[in-house]
């Protein structure tokens, strides 16, 4: 069941001294695709919904074929091209990761309100506290941890990273670690769930829970 008390929320908030991680990937680009070339003039050059999935799903298929054919030469070809794309996939997914870790580090409310996906689908768990669903009460706990006295922007450390996409949907876990004013936080485990909209990556989830290591 979903917790709508934010009043409860910032209360765990402000005693967890949340941990946050700056992603130091910038300016990601695409990666050139030979078969699987999708149209161009797309925002940022980020393959559209449709065409990514449709250039996806032919390109497996035509896999298939050509592995039951037994044309070899073509399957390999076929192949690279498909890793291609789910690897040009991965990386606009880490881009839109360090979006969400930019926003937080800086404290900017603004950009947070921007890279969460709208609906009720949406959730985030905060260390310590529960798990809070639906846009306007997962921006309203931004908020919070936005309007708290931090030093921002925050010092951040990014360990053990990684990235995995399948279509419309992909997941970033990492280990969270942040030092400010000479401390140190802690560190969390943290998962980010992102969903793809009219081409362009949405977190949906975001999941940290306090570590001893």
């Amino acid at each position: 069941m979903c917790s709508g008390k934010l009043r409860e929320v910032s209360g765990a908030l402000s005693m967890q001294g949340y941990l946050l991680l700056h992603l130091n990937h910038e300016n990601f680009r695409l990666l050139s695709l030979r078969k699987a070339q999708v149209k161009s003039g797309e925002a940022e050059g980020i393959p559209s919904n449709e065409s990514a999935t449709i250039n996806e799903e032919t390109l497996q298929r035509d896999l298939e074929i050509a592995i039951k054919e037994e044309d070899y030469a073509r399957a390999a070809k076929i192949r690279d091209d498909l890793r291609l794309l789910q690897e040009d996939s991965k990386a606009a997914v880490l881009s839109a990761n360090n979006r969400f870790y930019n926003a937080f580090r800086n404290g900017d409310l603004a950009a947070m309100n921007s890279i969460w996906a709208k609906g009720e689908h949406a959730y985030v768990v905060h260390p310590g506290a529960g798990r809070i669903c639906n846009y306007d009460l997962v921006i309203g706990s931004w908020e919070i941890m936005c309007g708290a006295e931090h030093e921002f922007p925050l010092q951040i450390e990014l360990q053990d990273v990684e990235v995995h996409v399948r279509g419309d949907v992909g997941y970033v876990s990492c280990l969270e670690v942040v030092r400010t004013g000479g401390s140190s936080w802690g560190k969390q485990m943290a998962t980010n769930v992102f969903e793809r909209i009219d081409g362009q990556w949405f977190i949906c989830i975001h999941h940290a829970s306090h570590v001893d290591m």
